[in-house]
Parts: structure tokens; sequence; C-alpha cells
């Protein structure tokens, strides 16, 4: 597999050098400054690439070209989003880019609770607390019908959290939820945002009367028109599952599942519609079984991200050690070395350790972290390849 790294561009104070230095072969990058809908022009894609490959790596990745909120609930701006999209493909794929991830989750892309939760060696991981996560829907929220999604004990519990939690904590949880794990990947929200909340609300609402039928209908609808410009510009286009894999805010998922990853590859049934494989996201439903997902979808596979979690009974996830937890990343070395061999890879996420906990990247991003599981992930690599163990 190609060694690629997540890099958030000039201002990211992981250098391209120190990249190069530690293995990495290719870039994954996007043009953040973009607003979502606008086109990537050549000149703006040109100057990064240029940038990259004078560093001597090489942009092997967009992650992501984002599909607008009007694309996936069917907005009256719709197909100008989409013929957007399209001329922005055209462009990377001109530009000798030609793999390019993106999602098609309603209105948050990834949920986590906790951005630093202590492990018992000190470092920290990411972590999912589904009561606190219940609690932030149904009383900080305050979402229409929102206990109605949770069983009674979640309920419960939510009450028993909401005598003890405090405001700082309240704030906190508003902050991770809707800013600090959405602000440097979504174009939906950013730092300072003087009401999260109002403005969540209003995102939410124009999802409603959208369920997953409708969703799978929006996502079928742009597929047919991207994958062809995709297919004429040599460009692989690959949708990163849910994370996590199931319904939350009375919001649809659709790539949550072996059965989701079926349809959406039999909709528009072109080898350039593909899948990101995040084994973190995949792994943190207990509905999925990871190996058996590699072995079945790697044909289809575009570009892979290696992570792993630890997952309970009642839906805490963890970040896990990559060569620990559900997400069994040295076997999926081993298939994807074996039936899609040369596609890129990346380390996703990584603890927070040694003296990065003070420094201001973004959660899951820190460099030491990433660089210690890169250098588990190149072990593994070069054991199957040189002794296929």
């Amino acid at each position: 597999m190609e060694r690629t790294w997540r890099w958030f561009g000039k201002k990211d104070p992981v250098t391209l050098d120190m990249l190069r230095q530690i293995g990495v072969e290719g870039i994954v990058t996007s043009l953040h400054e973009v607003p979502n809908g606008e086109i990537w022009t050549p000149e703006a894609i040109g100057e990064l690439k240029n940038h990259i490959d004078i560093s001597g790596l090489r942009w092997s990745v967009v992650e992501s070209l984002p599909v607008p909120e009007a694309i996936k609930y069917g907005g009256k701006d719709r197909d100008r989003l989409v013929e957007n999209y399209k001329i922005s493909l055209a462009n990377l794929g001109r530009a000798g880019v030609k793999t390019v991830c993106y999602n098609f989750m309603p209105v948050i892309d990834w949920i986590r609770t906790d951005l630093r939760k202590p492990n018992g060696d000190g470092t920290y991981s990411l972590f999912f607390d589904p009561v606190r996560f219940a609690y932030f829907d149904c009383c900080l929220l305050a979402r229409k019908d929102a206990e109605k999604d949770y069983p009674a004990e979640m309920i419960e519990k939510v009450h028993a959290l909401g005598k003890t939690i405090t405001e700082a904590e309240k704030e906190e949880l508003i902050d991770t939820v809707i800013i600090k794990t959405q602000g440097f990947v979504s174009g939906n929200f950013r730092e300072g945002e003087k009401n999260p909340v109002q403005l969540f609300k209003q995102l939410l609402a124009l999802y409603d009367g959208i369920d997953k039928a409708q969703l799978r209908e929006n996502m079928k609808y742009f597929l047919e028109q991207a994958v062809p410009v995709a297919e004429a510009y040599g460009v692989n286009l690959c949708v990163h599952p849910d994370d996590p894999p199931f319904a939350v805010l009375g919001l649809p998922r659709i790539v949550t599942s072996a059965e989701d990853i079926e349809w959406f590859l039999s909709a528009v049934d072109n080898p350039h519609n593909g899948l990101t494989f995040c084994a973190g996201s995949l792994s943190s439903g207990l509905h999925n079984d990871v190996i058996a997902l590699a072995r079945r979808f790697a044909k289809r596979t575009h570009f892979v991200h290696l992570r792993s979690t630890e997952v309970d009974k009642d839906g805490y996830v963890l970040e896990a050690s990559h060569l620990e937890g559900r997400g069994h990343v040295i076997e999926l070395v081993r298939i994807f070395e074996r039936e899609n061999p040369g596609i890129p890879m990346r380390i996703d996420h990584g603890r927070l350790m040694l003296d990065d906990v003070n420094k201001t990247y973004n959660p899951g991003y820190s460099f030491l972290g990433r660089m210690y599981a890169f250098a588990q992930v190149m072990g593994v690599m070069a054991a199957v390849k040189e002794y296929d163990v």
C-alpha cells in the first residue's frame, strides 16, 4: 500500500519536510480555504499540487471534496452545486490527482463526546460515550421527541447525568460535538461560533422528512452525475463510512454496513464509484465484521484508513491501539496487500502523547501519536510483504 498522511495545508504545524523524513510517500489533503460548493479552480489545485511536488512528495488523495448539504437533502440549489462538483472533479483529474474521498453524512461528519479520554499509560484517546451523547441530544440540543430514540434505561442514565453535570461540562460537550470535531473538516461550523446549538438546529431542520430511502435516492442522483465525470478523467471517487455507523439525532445514515455498501456500489455500478475503507468507523459498530467487509469489498476500495476501536455492549467506543481492537489492522494489511496492492493508506487518528499534549493539533491528528502508529503499521506492511506472515 502507498504510505500517505493527512496534511491540513501550509498552516499545518506538521510540515511536508517532517513527513518526508518519517517515510510518508503521498499526501492526503484538501483546499480547506474554498467554501463548500464553490469550484476548485485549476489555479488553486495547481498551486497546492506544485507545493507538494517540490517537497518531494505527491498529492495522492483529496480528503475531502465536500458534498454540500443541499445535495444531500435535495435542496433548490442541488443542480448548480452538483455541476460545480463535476467541474472540480474534472479539474482535479486534469491535474493528475486521481483519488477523491467524500462523505454523505447529513449535517455532522463524525461524533465524539470526549477528545482526551485518559489511558492507563498516560496517553489520551478519542471517546464516544452514548449516555453523554444522549444527554447532548435530549437536554442541550433539546431535539423534539429525542427521548423516543433511546431505550428507557438510557434515558434513566441521562436524567442521572443531568443531576451531576456542571455548566462547564455542558459547554465543553457542546463545543466537542458541534465545533471541535467538525470545524476542521466541515464547512458548516467554525471556531468562535456565537450560537452553535441554534445553528445546529437549523441544519437539522433541513432534513425534516428525509428518511433513509430518500437520502439514498439523493446519493444516487449525485453519483449518476458525478461518476461519469470521474470516469472520464480517471478519478476514483470513494465514500467514507458513517462515523459512528448508526442513525443519530433523528438523521438517516446510509453507509453503515455491508448492505449499505452493496447498495451504493450497485446503484451506480462503475469501478470509479468506490469505498474509503475506514476500519475505525466500521469497527465502531458491533454489527460489522471488519475482516469480512474487507474481503468482500477490497476490489472496490480506493482508499484505506487504518485505525481501530474497542466497543462494549453498551455502545461505549474507545479509539484503540492500531495493533489491537476490532479494527484488526494486521489482517486488513494482509487483505489489501493481496487484493488491491498499491492502494493509498493513511493512519487515521492517533493517541495524544508526550509533549503533543499541550499543542493545538486538530483532534485525533497530533503528530507523535500518528507517527507512532505509522511506524507500527509500516512494520506490519514490511512483514506481510517480505514474509507473508
